[in-house]
C-alpha cells in the first residue's frame, strides 16, 4: 500500500527561535497515523530541528542539496553533510531552485545519483508552467523532467522516491487547479511510471501535490485516487493550518 505523506517546505522562513517556537507548537498537536508526516527547516536549523524531534514522528528533511560530495562550492551543503547531522530525506528539483538558480534536469540527474550514494531517499519536484498549460504541453513537459532526471534510474531505486508534482502556474498566479487537474495529471505520471518500469513501481509510488494546498481544500485533493499527499509551502508555517491538513486524511 502507498504511504500518505505530507511535508512542508518552510522554504527562506523562521530564524532559529522562530524554527523553535513552531517545532514546539507541532510537537503539542495530534498526528493522524494515516500519515508520515515531514518538515523541511533551512540549513542552518536542521541539526537544531532534529535533535528537538529525533524521539518524534515529525521527520526533520532537506530542501535541497549540491551533487558534489565535497569542494569549492562555497555556499553549497552535500548529501553527507546533511546524513550526518541526522536528515535521511531531501527535496529536490523544487520549481523555485529549477527558476531562480538555473537547475537543470541533467543537474538533477547528478543529485539524485549523490543522494542515493549517501542513502538519502529523494522527493523530486517537477511541473509545467502556465505556459506549457495553456498550449496543451503540461504532459509532455511533466513526462520530459521525470525521464530527463529518473529513467537513468534501476527500477529498485524508486522505493527511495517520493514524487511531487507542482502546477506552477497554480502558484501565486491567480490561477486555480482543481482536484480534478490534480487527479488527471498524477493518473497520467503514474502511467508514465508504468510504461517504463511496470505495474508495480507505478503502483506503489507515493505521489505528492504541490499547488497551493490549505486546510480548505486537502480533504478534496487528499480523496483522489493517485493523490497521496501534499507538499505544503506557506501553510506549512502555521502548526494549526498544517495539522488541519495533515488530519485530511
Amino acid at each position: 500500500m502507498r504511504k500518505h505523506i505530507v511535508a512542508g517546505n518552510w522554504k527562506m522562513n523562521n530564524n532559529l527561535a522562530q524554527t523553535q517556537d513552531l517545532i514546539t507548537a507541532l510537537k503539542h498537536q495530534n498526528i493522524s497515523s494515516d500519515a508520515e508526516v515531514m518538515i523541511a527547516p533551512s540549513f542552518t536549523n536542521l541539526y537544531s530541528a532534529f535533535e528537538t524531534l529525533k524521539d518524534h514522528p515529525v521527520e526533520v528533511i532537506a530542501q535541497n542539496m549540491h551533487f558534489a560530495e565535497h569542494g569549492a562550492y562555497t555556499g553549497e551543503v552535500s548529501a553527507s553533510m546533511l546524513e550526518s547531522v541526522g536528515v535521511k530525506t531531501v527535496i529536490l528539483g523544487h520549481s523555485e531552485r529549477r527558476a531562480y538558480f538555473g537547475e537543470t534536469d541533467d543537474i538533477l540527474a547528478k543529485k539524485v545519483d549523490a543522494a542515493f550514494a549517501a542513502n538519502l531517499r529523494v522527493i523530486f519536484c517537477f511541473g509545467e508552467e502556465l505556459a506549457d498549460r495553456k498550449s496543451g504541453n503540461e504532459e509532455s513537459v511533466v513526462a520530459s523532467q521525470i525521464k530527463n532526471a529518473l529513467f537513468h534510474l534501476d527500477a529498485s531505486a524508486f522505493k527511495n522516491i517520493v514524487l511531487a508534482y507542482e502546477p506552477v502556474w497554480a502558484i501565486g498566479t491567480g490561477e486555480t487547479a482543481s482536484p480534478e487537474q490534480a487527479q488527471d495529471m498524477h493518473k497520467f505520471i503514474r502511467k508514465t511510471l508504468n510504461d517504463k518500469y511496470g505495474e508495480d513501481v507505478a503502483d506503489q509510488m507515493s505521489i505528492l501535490y504541490g499547488g497551493s494546498v490549505k486546510p480548505n481544500n486537502a480533504k478534496e485533493i487528499f480523496s483522489k485516487p493517485d493523490v497521496d499527499g501534499g507538499l505544503i509551502g506557506g501553510a506549512a508555517l502555521n502548526a494549526d493550518d498544517f495539522f488541519a491538513i495533515v488530519n485530511a486524511f
